[in-house]
């Protein structure tokens, strides 16, 4: 839910344009299920989402939103590589890939699960991301 979530506070360079909304996830089945049952071809603005599984990072196609679970973290280079400057959000799930280069990375800090905010991997994917969103996040 919390991926889906980021989408209200982030804006895109095709923000206006009409067509699909793609969140691409590599490796969890749980969290593709998740998101294809409660957003699948739901209306976002102009725009419809579409939610895609990729098995690997070299099946990786353009998306809005790449989720890389941490069982598949191994490949976040390749994955990040496979989107850099295409306006993706990476978001990952895995401690040190904020420092990597992940737009939002998950960390749980005493006990409790928060996010990082790559400020610089935001800006090199031509994203702009809201105040109240950068307010709620670990800055790195």
């Amino acid at each position: 839910m919390m991926v889906f979530n980021f989408t209200r506070y982030v804006q895109w360079p095709d923000q206006a344009a009409s067509g699909e909304f793609v969140i691409g996830v590599v490796g969890s089945n749980e969290i593709y299920k998740t998101l294809t049952d409660w957003y699948g071809g739901k209306p976002r603005g102009s725009k419809t989402y579409v939610i895609k599984k990729f098995n690997s990072a070299s099946e990786i196609t353009d998306c809005h939103v790449l989720y890389i679970d941490k069982n598949k973290s191994g490949e976040f280079d390749a994955a990040n590589a496979k989107v850099k400057g295409k306006g993706t959000l990476v978001i990952t799930d895995k401690n040190g890939l904020g420092e990597k280069g992940s737009g939002i990375n998950f960390k749980t800090v005493d006990n409790k699960l928060k996010f990082e905010l790559n400020q610089k991997a935001i800006e090199a994917s031509n994203l702009k991301v809201s105040g109240s969103l950068s307010s709620m996040a670990i800055l790195i």
